[in-house]
């Protein structure tokens, strides 16, 4: 077994963490970060790491097949619509195919014992490990005097008495040992992948539920403004502030999007069917979230594809209306 390694560098604390220990033995470390639209993993933190360190690092975008895992997982889903497990191995399966493609002869991976309740369980990893194929080459340098020696270990390459022993969901040991080796720009260690929050997990279920073919460009759209769900065919998504308007324009290249023109107010993009039904609903919406100088206004000037366009406004949906329709 050669002296190079893969390192799953989400750029989160335990990562960065398991990264530098294993670095400390003077093992070559490339980095490996998967770019995820749901929020579980930082790249500019994970770039950061792999720079602080002096390590190459490469990003692999999922892909649509990741969406057959969300939508028909082994291993089930956690408290919401998160399948970790079977997420993890559909991640170490791609680590695996890099690994072999440079040749380097195992993995390194910031998990730790009882973290996660669903992936980083003891049953879980050992599932983990066998069903991607790479039982004994995961190194989990944080919790590793609490697990069967890796194959690396037993043949010396990783000296086990630098690594450690870490489990449970406290963080105060990764933290002060990042201190002491000098990390000190790293997220905080709390948030997490998104499809554990209910209410993005409802975005997910009606997705999955709505749309037969989901491609990654739809879930990624999940993460901004408003959603409601017209009718089973359409639904719309209006921008909350500037900065999420002007995302909505970037995906409104493709689908139709409406902007307000002479008041400030949220852009509307419509994910599915335009109608009639939907280009009234969009009227409704922005005299709701906007900012018009009158109130009873009977049309709306927006901006649209390459030119302008007034919609009138016909129904001013009630509270009871737009929460029956909100995701």
């Amino acid at each position: 077994m050669n002296r190079k390694a893969i390192s799953l560098l989400s750029g989160g604390l335990d990562s960065t963490l398991a990264t530098k220990i294993v670095l400390e033995q003077g093992i070559e470390v490339i980095g490996l970060h998967f770019a995820m639209p749901w929020g579980c993993c930082d790249r500019t933190a994970a770039y950061s790491a792999a720079k602080l360190f002096g390590i190459h690092i490469m990003v692999f975008k999922m892909q649509e097949d990741y969406l057959d895992v969300i939508h028909h997982p082994k291993y089930g889903y956690g408290r919401a619509m998160n399948p970790c497990v079977d997420c993890r191995i559909h991640m170490y399966w791609k680590a695996k195919a890099y690994m072999e493609e440079i040749g380097a002869s195992f993995l390194i991976t910031g998990e730790v014992l009882g973290q996660r309740p669903k992936s980083q369980m003891l049953e879980s990893l050992k599932t983990i490990e066998r069903d991607c194929d790479l039982r004994g080459r995961i190194l989990r340098p944080l919790s590793a005097h609490a697990l069967d020696p890796t194959i690396p270990e037993k043949e010396g390459v990783v000296d086990r008495s630098q690594l450690l022993g870490i489990s449970g969901r406290s963080r105060r040991i990764q933290m002060a040992l990042a201190e002491e080796k000098g990390i000190r720009n790293y997220p905080t260690p709390a948030g997490g992948c998104l499809l554990t929050d209910e209410a993005f997990s409802r975005r997910v279920k009606d997705l999955l539920e709505h749309s037969v073919h989901p491609t990654i460009e739809e879930m990624e759209l999940l993460r901004i403004g408003r959603h409601f769900r017209l009718n089973p065919v359409t639904k719309l998504i209006v921008g909350r502030n500037e900065s999420e308007n002007d995302i909505l324009e970037y995906y409104g290249t493709q689908r139709p999007l409406f902007r307000p023109v002479d008041f400030p107010g949220p852009s509307t993009l419509i994910v599915g069917e335009e109608s009639l039904e939907s280009e009234r609903a969009v009227a409704s919406l922005t005299l709701r979230y906007g900012e018009p100088e009158e109130r009873e206004k009977q049309e709306l000037l927006f901006s649209y594809r390459e030119g302008e366009r007034r919609l009138p406004v016909l129904h001013l949906f009630t509270n009871e209306e737009l929460e029956r329709m909100r995701l």
